[in-house]
């Protein structure tokens, strides 16, 4: 599934589906996802394993955190997200991405 300066391949098994994410510099989820989601704020949930790039994430509470390389994040929904530098963000994600920008 594509959308500006991004992509996810999504693999389905039975119930539960992974994807692996390529973000562009440049993306992020205010930009790039909320028109197709057309909602405040991304309301996907993530469980994510960073690969390469760094991504910033700002909850709807204002706490903040960047994860990079070797990183586990879980992210709960409610927040936007970016691409925090030049090197594209390559992510593993194990949860909320069956609908994810999904048109």
């Amino acid at each position: 599934r594509t959308f500006k300066k991004g992509k996810i391949e999504l693999a389905n098994f039975g119930d539960n589906t992974i994807d692996r994410g390529i973000l562009e510099p440049g993306w992020s989820w205010e930009k790039c996802v909320k028109p197709i989601a057309k909602t405040s704020s991304c309301q996907a949930p993530h469980t994510q394993y960073i690969v390469s790039g760094r991504i910033k994430v700002v909850m709807d509470d204002g706490t903040e955190e960047e994860c990079g390389p070797g990183d586990a994040a879980v992210i709960p929904p409610g927040h936007n997200a970016w691409v925090a530098g030049n090197e594209p963000v390559v992510a593993i994600d194990f949860t909320g991405l069956r609908e994810y920008a999904k048109s």
